[in-house]
């Protein structure tokens, strides 16, 4: 039996703000749990549903001294079990009696430097002996760092590995040297460059990255680009120097959350065998509950997105006027940064039966869109995985993005002269260039009809289950553990 521990900020369904808590919730059930041990221990937030908590099995508490600034701080261990998981919750009042799992930056720091120590701490006392602790983020950051140094001087860790998970290098735990010492107590020959130095200030992804055994983002184009300057956000060097041990794995999405043959939330359920029919009445219900024109024969594009200039709404912005024409709609739901918001805002006002913007997240709505949308935009400067286009293909929605990270990875471009492809891409961030290929998108939909549905039946035929990573994660662990599962991939 293989024990894996996973350790996070967030966790689905408990608390979620990104696609790193998706990853946390859905993936250690793939396992086969004849072969695998897998666990997960994320904070015991105030803020998880009532309907979870109430639930936590309280086990122990013990007291806990992380740095010379954080001595004596309560330590609560929860468990619950559920699908076959079992989770375990690190109690602090003072750290997770929250709103939102995350605010400050500086208290952020604080509290994740006691979760990671916690986390290492609870392992004796929940009699929990893992082979590889998986770490997600910056938040886990320094797991590795005191696994492979304070804690070596007890046995029990020896031989313990880990594994960092980058989901978005844009988010790193970035402080002053001074006050992380202080919090985290930790030697000061741990803060060089080549350790959790950064730029004279203190950086937990950069320590976990460095002491870590091996290093995974959410998608192979992602793992490369993250060597450069461009997408390195000043850690290129590192990750370069670790690029033979880093790799790339694409996220998955639920299969059952994601399926119009089942979907309540969407108006009209379909297949691929009866989409050409009944895809088009999810739209015409979609435009007469946004106050659009009803009007089955126009291109309705989507976009469902954080709004901020990470996701390309710059090249939107730049050419809103030329893409928005008398054949098209389209549809936002997002929040995000209030410039954006207005400006979306601004052009549903200006061209009402055309531009629909819902300045919200409402999932039930994202459901009906993807069901109605004809394609999806995703113009991203960059992206670590994208679970947009995944999901597009599987509600038979043709995606246009840009070539980035798990967007590259993900979409093949259509290509007219032998009928192959799913998707359609441009490779530069230029808002012409990406208008460009958004007109031949419409003109493939509105002139190749034939040719479009087949792209939509090849993308709907794509399968991004959690089964596909589930099999390289479980081949990258009996690599670092150092044997083979006899069975598991005969399983399939």
């Amino acid at each position: 039996m293989k024990r894996i521990l996973y350790a996070a900020s967030e966790c689905v369904p408990f608390i979620k703000t990104g696609g790193l808590a998706d990853v946390c919730g859905a993936l250690p059930k793939e396992f086969d749990k004849r072969y695998w041990d897998v666990r997960v221990i994320i904070p015991n937030y105030s803020c998880i549903d009532w309907k979870y908590r109430s639930q936590f099995e309280y086990l122990t508490n013990f007291y806990l001294t992380v740095g010379p600034d954080l001595q004596d701080k309560y330590v609560g261990i929860f468990r619950y079990v559920m699908d076959g998981i079992t989770y375990y919750f690190i109690d602090n009042e003072e750290y997770f009696n929250c709103v939102v799992p995350y605010g400050d930056i500086r208290y952020d720091i604080e509290k994740f430097c006691f979760f990671d120590k916690a986390v290492l701490s609870v392992l004796p006392v929940i009699d929990f002996q893992p082979d590889i602790i998986h770490c997600h983020d910056w938040e886990t950051g320094l797991i590795p760092v005191y696994l492979k140094n304070e804690f070596q001087g007890n046995m029990f860790y020896w031989g313990m590995k880990t594994m960092m998970t980058i989901h978005n290098l844009k988010f790193q735990g970035v402080w002053d040297k001074k006050t992380l010492k202080g919090l985290s107590g930790l030697s000061d020959y741990l803060f060089t460059p080549d350790k959790l130095e950064f730029h004279k200030d203190a950086n937990m992804l950069k320590g976990g990255l460095a002491y870590a055994d091996y290093i995974t983002t959410v998608s192979d184009t992602y793992a490369k680009e993250i060597q450069t300057a461009y997408y390195g956000e000043g850690l290129d060097g590192l990750l370069s120097s670790r690029h033979f041990d880093m790799m790339g794995i694409v996220n998955g999405i639920d299969y059952d959350t994601y399926n119009p043959a089942t979907d309540h939330k969407i108006y009209v359920k379909y297949d691929r065998t009866d989409f050409r029919k009944k895809k088009v009445r999810n739209k015409e219900e979609l435009q007469k509950e946004l106050g659009l024109v009803q009007d089955k024969r126009k291109m309705m594009i989507g976009l469902v997105s954080r709004l901020t200039d990470q996701k390309g709404l710059d090249l939107i912005a730049y050419v809103m006027e030329q893409l928005v024409d008398e054949f098209t709609q389209l549809v936002v739901i997002g929040t995000g940064e209030e410039r954006y918001e207005n400006m979306f805002r601004h052009y549903a006002w200006k061209y009402p039966d055309h531009v629909s913007a819902n300045i919200c997240y409402s999932d039930t709505l994202a459901h009906k869109l993807y069901a109605a949308a004809d394609a999806f935009l995703m113009p991203s400067r960059f992206e670590p995985c994208g679970l947009t286009q995944l999901i597009s293909f599987r509600y038979g929605t043709v995606p246009i993005v840009r070539e980035t990270g798990g967007l590259k990875d993900t979409v093949v471009p259509f290509n007219e002269y032998d009928n192959s492809g799913d998707g359609f891409s441009f490779a530069n961030y230029n808002a012409h260039e990406m208008l460009r290929i958004i007109n031949y998108a419409k003109q493939v939909y509105f002139d190749k009809k034939a040719k479009w549905n087949k792209m939509v039946e090849r993308g709907m035929d794509k399968d991004f289950s959690w089964k596909n990573s589930r099999i390289k994660y479980e081949d990258l662990y009996n690599y670092l553990i150092g044997d083979k599962v006899e069975g598991s991939e005969s399983l399939e």
